[in-house]
């Protein structure tokens, strides 16, 4: 019985064995990688529209509806000018209607009266035509004083200030109760959405491209770790002129509703492309404050000290640049 126990413990050991030296012998070569040179800017929050909304007659601002920081929408009326004299102007031309309509109505009757003794003979023809012409001419002189109320109305109509596209409110250099020409800005809109700005120097120009990935921080201009949230835009635009040693680039980025018009935040973006080292992140072992990577080679198995870099995703493998310590060739032995 015993020799039957004995037998199948040393089975199971040389099954065992040759698993566990498998596993312990899992090795990777070491080879360069070609990786992105990231560079951390500050990035400025832009919005991609800054309309004004003016004022379309002089006057006096009777009612301000906005502050900065205020959304509308387009159409919203976000002011109201009032010139006193347009109702003067209008109750002039109200009282010159009624005029030439009593007068119209009079040179009817006349006209009327006329027509019935034209035909029993009693006045000639030429005093029939003189008053239809008359007619005719108090009848335009109605259309014309209708279309000057018209215009009249129109411009006390023009006294509301219209947003003219959504968005916030910038500025509003103007309060209630102020004189204001026509064309005076009431109000600055920031509208169309917010993007971010970059400004880089030119020796990065040639290496910027549209459609670069980029990694924006959170609001507060923190570094970038893993307490710190973190989003993702790409690049929608380069401009093509360099001034004062300077490239700018546009930035989109979702969930910029929130940031300042001009507010800073820091965004990390590729500016060229160079060749690494790395290696997974379980091949790093850190022992008393330094880290080390178990190699083999022709002296055999020995734990070197490394200098690591910052992490980085590999098709799924979590992996870590090794600034020094390892060389391309070199072979990993992983846990």
């Amino acid at each position: 019985m015993h020799r039957t126990l004995l037998a199948g413990l040393v089975g199971a050991i040389s099954t065992v064995l040759p698993l566990v030296s498998a596993a312990a012998a899992a090795e990777m070569t070491v080879q360069a990688i070609d990786r992105p040179d990231v560079k951390a800017v500050f990035g400025q929050v832009q919005s991609r529209d800054v309309v004004p909304a003016r004022a379309r007659i002089g006057g006096t601002i009777v009612e301000l509806s906005i502050e900065e920081g205020s959304a509308v929408k387009a159409g919203d009326v976000v002011a109201v000018v009032v010139d006193d004299k347009l109702a003067l102007q209008l109750d002039a031309v109200d009282a010159r209607l009624k005029a030439l309509s009593a007068e119209l109505a009079n040179a009817q009757t006349e006209l009327e009266r006329a027509q019935k003794l034209l035909r029993t003979g009693v006045v000639p023809k030429s005093r029939v035509d003189q008053l239809q012409t008359q007619v005719d001419v108090l009848t335009n002189q109605v259309t014309a004083t209708e279309a000057d109320r018209a215009v009249l109305l129109q411009q006390q109509a023009e006294g509301n200030v219209i947003a003219p596209a959504p968005g916030r409110i910038l500025t509003v250099p103007v309060t209630k109760g102020s004189v204001v020409l026509p064309g005076e800005t009431v109000a600055r809109i920031a509208g169309g959405g917010y993007f971010l700005r970059l400004s880089l120097p030119e020796r990065h120009a040639a290496h910027i491209k549209v459609g670069d990935e980029v990694t924006v921080g959170s609001r507060g201009m923190m570094e970038l770790d893993d307490k710190a949230p973190v989003s993702h835009g790409h690049v929608v635009k380069v401009y093509p002129e360099i001034e004062g040693g300077r490239v700018l680039a546009d930035v989109e980025v979702e969930g910029l509703g929130d940031f300042f018009v001009g507010e800073r935040t820091r965004v990390w973006i590729p500016v060229a492309s160079r060749m690494v080292i790395a290696v997974p992140e379980n091949a790093v072992v850190n022992r008393y404050g330094v880290d080390y990577v178990h190699i083999t080679g022709a002296a055999g198995e020995v734990d070197v000290p490394v200098v690591v870099g910052s992490p980085f995703d590999d098709n799924g493998t979590p992996k870590v640049e090794i600034l020094s310590g390892l060389s391309e060739g070199d072979t990993v032995v992983l846990p």
